[in-house]
């Protein structure tokens, strides 16, 4: 994925190819099916598959660093999306979390890494990097392969939790104001 709607890709020669797209939405239509076809022609998926949408700015996200996350998570069925299982895009209030606190399925916390403030990334996790055998009672059937886009809306490094006398050193924040409760240290600015 490249600024202005531009996505490069490798061949089977490790020929460069540029694809220009009319809108952003196109390019990240065509990401998306280009993930799927990945997960569709591995014999065994055995790994967290990612496809950035969008870069963002900034540094990449590490382990510690507290994130906020607008996500759609779909059932992989039939070599394709199946149905929302589960999402916060349209509610008030983001997902807050710690990258590497364990609080998420293995394949998000894996998935996420390096990503970017403001940046999107399609995520294809395999059953063993989800939830497994036993599933999710009602919503996640057992050995469910999953689908998520995630985006990151704010990012509070963890090298920046305090400054030398211990006060709070700003983090980088998106000029929106919040739409959870000011704590842990993000500012609502």
């Amino acid at each position: 994925v490249q600024p202005n709607n531009y996505s490069t890709f490798y061949d089977d020669q490790r020929q460069n190819w540029s694809i220009m797209f009319e809108s952003e939405k196109a390019a990240m239509d065509f990401s998306k099916q280009v993930c799927i076809a990945k997960c569709n022609s591995s014999p065994v998926l055995d790994s967290v598959l990612c496809q950035d949408l969008v870069l963002g700015e900034g540094q990449g996200v590490e382990t510690g660093d507290s994130l906020e996350i607008a996500y759609m998570g779909w059932l992989f069925q039939n070599h394709g999306l199946g149905q929302v299982f589960d999402s916060n895009v349209n509610k008030d209030k983001l997902l807050r979390l710690k990258l590497g606190s364990g609080k998420v399925i293995k394949g998000w916390e894996e998935g996420m890494m390096g990503m970017k403030k403001g940046g999107r990334r399609y995520l294809i996790i395999p059953p063993a990097w989800a939830y497994g055998a036993q599933g999710v009672a009602g919503r996640v059937p057992p050995d469910s392969t999953l689908v998520f886009e995630v985006e990151i809306k704010r990012v509070k490094l963890v090298k920046e939790c305090s400054g030398s006398e211990g006060q709070s050193v700003s983090s980088r924040d998106s000029p929106a104001p919040s739409p959870v409760p000011n704590s842990d240290g993000f500012s609502a600015d």
